[in-house]
């Protein structure tokens, strides 16, 4: 199992990222929440992977943080029906504090707002992953002392604004980002949407 790559940052996406490690190019898919993590293109890189394995292929998923590989393996392992793609979608489309604490609150309805994440499929994360032994306690303690900056609360909630509207969620992100940066944090989360719009449309 490769567990994380250590190299150069050699070229970088919304949706992958290629580590040169000794001369050798990786190809690692990751999700918006890792991207922005990312340092710059050229630069040193170490990121968390995890290796998934099909008859057709070998696939690294990559992740800047722990919290992001754990909650996407979680997805993977313990939820049926929920593939790497969609854990992905998952972790893009909100925050892993976000999705920990609708979990905890039983919230499908936001859970259900996340591209690739139906009404049905929230309720059985919230289901599979509540139970889980030490998980809904361990989430509850970081949801309360980890919440979201406000900052980030206002990104994730303007996203998944725009992915209502019909918008890929790379697309959206990335108009919400380039706006925030232009704006500052003045901005509301309506502000947010209707800047980002302008440049979407």
């Amino acid at each position: 199992m490769i567990t994380f790559l250590e190299g150069t940052l050699a070229e970088a996406l919304p949706t992958h990222v290629v580590v040169n490690v000794h001369g050798v190019g990786y190809h690692v898919q990751i999700p918006l929440s890792s991207y922005d993590k990312l340092p710059a293109v050229g630069a040193s890189i170490k990121i968390l992977t995890h290796l998934a394995i099909r008859e057709d292929a070998h696939v690294l998923y990559g992740f800047m943080t722990n919290a992001e590989r754990d909650l996407f393996r979680l997805l993977v392992t313990h939820v049926s029906g929920i593939g790497p793609k969609t854990a992905l979608d998952v972790l893009s489309g909100t925050t892993v504090t976000n999705f920990k604490a609708a979990v905890v609150a039983g919230d499908a309805g936001l859970l259900a707002k996340t591209k690739g994440i139906g009404k049905k499929t929230a309720e059985r994360i919230i289901v599979e992953l509540k139970d889980k032994v030490g998980i809904a306690a361990a989430w509850e303690a970081a949801s309360a002392s980890h919440a979201p900056t406000p900052e980030e609360a206002k990104v994730t909630d303007a996203v998944l604004g725009l992915i209502a509207l019909g918008y890929k969620q790379v697309d959206a992100h990335k108009a919400v980002k380039q706006v925030q940066e232009k704006g500052g944090p003045a901005m509301t989360t309506e502000d947010l949407v209707r800047q980002a719009l302008k440049i979407l449309i």
